[in-house]
């Protein structure tokens, strides 16, 4: 698998994840180069999964009681989700979290909502072809520490859109300013208590379909693993 990288000199990098098999960032003159594909667990590839259905409307700040349909999985040890748990939108998953030397944490992750974009949003990126005809959706999600470990600088990226029929939707990753969909590290001193809103980009390959669902595949539910989906 290969890489194309591409820089502009307004947003930083941008990457685009072409169902997990081509990607775009960024190179201050304009040419391209060949970089090494990143590993399937990366922030700018995934894996295709398999939770359809549509978004709810619904938002609540704090941690509910998770979705309790057929499919599902209950809940970890101590209130810990567990992979392949689904929950509502609005709905917080409890999970262990580490991020290089910010070991041992602990987050409340919450998918807020899922709005459709217009695809004249993504002009600002300067992806030309690569994304002629598609739709963005912004999926808006809030990070709390709910541990005793400072996650300052700590970044909560695994985050993909899935389709209505539960394929992944392509993903665009941001790096730099888009004020569509900030995304950004974790501040400073994000230690107990500490929340953050963030979010990420997901396209949907026509209007005839839509990005219906999220889910989380970051640590410790990474690739190849069952991630945690929000619908």
């Amino acid at each position: 698998m290969s890489t194309i990288s591409m820089r502009t000199t307004t947003l930083g990098a941008v990457v685009l994840a072409v169902a997990g098999t081509l990607a775009l960032t960024g190179c201050k003159n304009g040419n391209e180069e060949l970089a090494p594909a990143q590993p399937s667990g990366s922030a700018s590839a995934g894996a295709p999964s398999s939770s359809p259905d549509a978004p709810s409307a619904s938002a609540s700040p704090s941690a509910a009681a998770p979705s309790t349909g057929g499919s599902e999985v209950p809940a970890g040890a101590n209130g810990t989700a567990k992979s392949g748990q689904t929950f509502k939108i609005g709905e917080a998953a409890e999970i262990p979290f580490s991020y290089g030397s910010n070991k041992g944490g602990q987050i409340a992750l919450t998918v807020t909502a899922i709005e459709q974009g217009n695809p004249a949003d993504l002009d600002a990126l300067k992806l030309g072809d690569k994304v002629k005809g598609m739709i963005p959706y912004y999926i808006r999600y809030s990070v709390k520490n709910t541990g005793t470990t400072d996650l300052s600088f700590s970044s909560v990226t695994q985050v993909k859109g899935l389709l209505g029929d539960g394929t992944e939707a392509q993903r665009v990753s941001i790096i730099g300013k888009f004020e569509k969909c900030p995304n950004e590290s974790l501040p400073k001193g994000f230690v107990t208590g500490q929340t953050q809103t963030s979010c990420a980009v997901a396209l949907a390959p026509s209007a005839q379909t839509k990005v219906s669902a999220a889910e989380y595949w970051g640590n410790p539910y990474g690739y190849p693993n069952k991630g945690l989906v929000w619908k």
